[in-house]
């Protein structure tokens, strides 16, 4: 015999006192706990499994608005689908759909060609198994199943095809082929079940832009209007590190002797480090320049008159199709193409990414030429990025 379905009265539910679990049949409770909250319950099994899915306050949700929220559960189990997970969308697309229409988006603002050939030759061959597949159904397995097998072996690539197979998650969510929470996110997911790197694993830990990419990429970020733009250009002229670029301000800049001087509780070290400026660097500045600006004014403000925010060159990256790299990293490009292409001393390109290179005696006797090595130096980085002189 079929259970009784809607046993409960408005008056009698609104009576009970009692704690525990008062059945108005078809599986919707009113559950009275002993703190004397009420709210509706819906308990159905699933898969073998108890379930449970809460329907709200009964201080906001009447009887029969409770009871509607219960029909609708029972349609959807009829139909074979769980009421706790949420609606697939009606509209559907694979995989490599996605990504296709992700990647011809995203090469408008690539001015390297490798871009779209690393991106595609990427996602195709390490995610052949999603590729064909809706991508509504793509789940943590299917991700865990991608990366885990080159997770120690490649950890640089693997870190790579994750950020962007995470691209193309946000992207189908975006365009409504996709609900719920991107499985292929690292924080407060996935580095809960691939582990973490170590220091002795040899990654790096600011994925940085292969110095010979640098000139096409900072001819791509003139061509664009903003603030962070302008920003992104100037540290990678310097070679400075995100926070000290973002914390500029006018008191620090000497346009006349082309100096930039940080004081020591701004910089890593917390010692004080004089920027030698080259006329790419000075162009970026004056381009920002204002008629009145006080002296304290953040050099490259937010449209609030504060200085931008720490995310702000990283967004612009991912926005250019560089979210391979990081900001940080240009330090590393400048690093290796001094290394690599110049015969300037070590420690003049240790100096001028303010690294303390070593002993005091050593520091002293520098002291004195560095600054004018520096200045040939990164006057000879500007011109490898083809700024004035080029």
């Amino acid at each position: 015999m079929a259970r009784a379905i809607n046993r409960l009265t408005v008056k009698g539910a609104a009576a009970l006192r009692e704690p525990g679990l008062h059945a108005d049949g078809g599986g919707l409770y009113l559950n009275v706990k002993a703190t004397g909250t009420r709210s509706w319950l819906f308990i159905y099994q699933w898969r073998g499994k108890r379930r449970e899915k809460g329907f709200g306050s009964f201080q906001f949700v009447s009887l029969d608005d409770a009871r509607t929220k219960r029909d609708e559960a029972r349609r959807l189990l009829a139909a074979g689908k769980d009421p706790l997970e949420p609606e697939r969308p009606e509209v559907s697309a694979t995989f490599g759909e996605v990504a296709s229409s992700l990647i011809r988006d995203l090469e408008v603002g690539w001015r390297n060609p490798k871009h779209r050939a690393q991106w595609r030759s990427t996602l195709e061959g390490y995610c052949a198994p999603i590729w064909d597949r809706s991508v509504d159904t793509v789940d943590t397995t299917d991700i865990v199943d991608i990366l885990r097998p080159m997770w120690s072996a490649k950890p640089e690539t693997a870190s790579r095809v994750r950020a962007r197979i995470e691209r193309v998650l946000d992207a189908a969510k975006v365009k409504g082929y996709r609900s719920g929470d991107n499985p292929a996110r690292w924080r407060g997911h996935l580095q809960h079940i691939l582990p973490g790197k170590t220091r002795g694993s040899g990654v790096r830990h600011h994925p940085a832009m292969p110095y010979g990419q640098v000139p096409d990429f900072v001819k791509g970020l003139k061509a664009r209007v903003s603030t962070a733009a302008r920003a992104l250009e100037f540290l990678i002229h310097t070679a400075a590190r995100t926070s000290e670029v973002l914390g500029m301000t006018w008191a620090e800049v000497d346009m006349e002797a082309k100096l930039w001087t940080v004081a020591g509780d701004r910089m890593k070290m917390g010692r004080e480090h004089v920027v030698p400026l080259t006329e790419a660097a000075l162009i970026v500045l004056r381009s920002m320049a204002v008629r009145g600006q006080k002296p304290q004014a953040p050099v490259f403000p937010s449209s609030r008159g504060v200085p931008l925010s720490n995310m702000s060159m990283e967004m612009l990256l991912r926005r250019m199709g560089c979210d391979d790299y990081t900001v940080h990293g240009f330090r590393s490009s400048f690093r290796d193409w001094a290394g690599e292409e110049t015969a300037f001393p070590r420690e003049v390109a240790e100096a001028a990414l303010a690294h303390v290179v070593g002993n005091a005696v050593e520091r002293a006797y520098r002291r004195g030429t560095a600054l004018a090595k520096r200045r040939e130096l990164m006057d000879a980085w500007s011109k490898f990025m083809g700024g004035p002189g080029a």
